[in-house]
């Protein structure tokens, strides 16, 4: 019986996946491969090494329920899919296409190698749309996300009924070379600090679904407001799912299509949803036609941006210890949990970059490493929009204020009490800037400034107007 190769990557799921689909109405015998390559992409981070082992748990055990076995392996993408076609006598391989620089590369090399002998067939899965469909009236790509957008909307819905493959199609040899989940190595070993992540996810197919009904059925009707209140659990939370390609943005759209036809009254909060599932579109839409996005400034005039060089402020704001209790609270969401709301990621970066004057990279590095969602075209994307050199970026005058930040988006506290717990007795009064508060109230809540909570490592209003100097000397000719 003719044989298939089924090359599973950032599509971690057996519903919408049209590379499965395709092999499965092709007829032919199918195996189905995972492939670990660290050493022509760039390595996963902790948290995302830990996403993963889950993740390809749960796609194990949904195609052994369609009577099939998930095939893993460790090494060299190119050179292992090589193999397997020779030995196994392969006419076809079926892949879902990714965006990323590297990856996209990879696919370039593999469909070289393997062509004529091998058909090589890859399809569009992690994207509503395909970067190079959407394009201006001249076929040059968009730089601003509002007519990209529009555009987007002018096109047929991109969604589809989540309607899963049929079992019995799956080809269940042992392939000489693959290894167990546990020999690839990507959880952690000492210390474990992964327990967060266990209380706080359920990666895989089943849990992105549990993820996005729950949403439709609490949140998406004040999707609008409560999602810049990082206290209220205001956001569907699936973009770790989206990232492995546990469910589709397709499905997504056509699940949210669906609850707007049942509940009219829904429809604002899951437009400014679907608008965000765009936005997501739209990072990787940059990072394919600039595909140097990663390593240079969108602004090529930030090239010269004089950024200055401090470990020790890297440090103390990866750790939660910067005396600003909304960046502290962000912070330590995100180590615990491996995610940070939205609307603090967005003051966390803009105090790293602006008030401290750390290169958005060492940002982008160190949400890379602790975000279970941590995604090249997104991180990249939004740390360069932080930064003021991306696209779409605010005026590098706008700064934001953390203090007030944190006065109008968590105007009780109740996230800060969450996260930084030495803050928790304090008044809503004096909690976003403790050290405005009388020293009887803080001996009250068991505040000890400089002791168990630190001093503001910058004050604001010298850090902005040191900012605002900095774009100012910035070279006028740089890139």
């Amino acid at each position: 019986m003719p044989r298939s190769l089924l090359w599973f990557r950032q599509d971690l799921r057996v519903i919408d996946n049209s590379a499965l689909d395709a092999a499965v109405n092709q007829g032919n015998a199918i195996i189905a491969v995972y492939i670990l390559d660290e050493e022509n992409l760039r390595a996963l981070g902790g948290a995302s090494r830990w996403w993963l082992h889950h993740s390809l748990a749960a796609l194990q055990a949904d195609i052994s329920g369609l009577g099939g076995t998930l095939h893993l392996f460790h090494g060299n993408s190119q050179s292992i899919l090589s193999e397997l076609c020779a030995a196994n006598d392969l006419s076809t391989v079926h892949l879902s296409r990714c965006y990323e620089p590297d990856a996209a590369a990879l696919e370039q090399r593999v469909y070289k190698v393997l062509q004529p002998a091998v058909d090589v067939h890859r399809y569009c899965g992690t994207l509503l749309f395909e970067p190079e469909s959407i394009v201006k009236d001249d076929n040059s790509p968009y730089k601003v996300f509002t007519p990209f957008y529009k555009s987007c909307l002018r096109r047929p819905s991109p969604g589809r009924a989540p309607v899963p493959p049929d079992a019995g199609n799956w080809f269940n040899d042992t392939l000489p070379g693959s290894c167990t989940l546990e020999e690839l190595n990507l959880l952690p070993v000492a210390p474990d600090w992964a327990g967060g992540l266990r209380d706080t996810w359920q990666p895989g197919g089943q849990g992105a679904h549990h993820k996005l009904q729950h949403f439709l059925a609490e949140a998406v009707a004040d999707y609008k407001t409560d999602r810049d209140i990082p206290a209220i659990d205001g956001t569907s939370q699936v973009s770790p799912h989206l990232h492995f390609g546990e469910i589709s943005p397709r499905v997504i759209w056509h699940q949210v299509e669906q609850a707007v036809q049942q509940n009219p009254d829904i429809q604002e909060g899951a437009t400014a949803y679907l608008r965000e599932l765009v936005w997501r579109d739209f990072a990787y839409y940059l990072l394919h036609h600039w595909p140097t996005l990663p390593t240079d400034p969108f602004r090529p005039e930030f090239a010269g941006f004089p950024w200055q060089d401090d470990e020790q402020l890297r440090k103390v704001w990866s750790k939660g210890q910067t005396g600003y209790p909304l960046v502290d609270a962000g912070m330590r969401q995100l180590w615990h949990t491996g995610w940070m709301h939205n609307r603090v990621r967005m003051v966390v970066a803009s105090f790293l970059v602006k008030h401290c004057l750390q290169h958005w990279k060492h940002g982008e590095a160190w949400f890379w490493d602790t975000l279970v969602d941590a995604d090249q075209a997104n991180n990249t994307a939004s740390w360069q929009w932080a930064a003021g050199c991306g696209a779409d970026a605010a005026p590098y005058f706008r700064i934001f204020n953390p203090t007030l930040q944190s006065q109008k988006f968590d105007a009780k506290g109740d996230y800060i009490r969450q996260y930084v717990p030495e803050l928790a007795a304090l008044p809503a009064k004096y909690i976003h800037e403790p050290g405005k508060a009388p020293a009887q109230v803080l001996k009250d809540a068991g505040v000890e400034l400089g002791v168990n909570y630190p001093f503001p490592v910058v004050e604001h209003k010298m850090a902005r107007e040191r900012a605002l100097a900095a774009h100012k000397a910035m070279p006028k000719n740089s890139g």
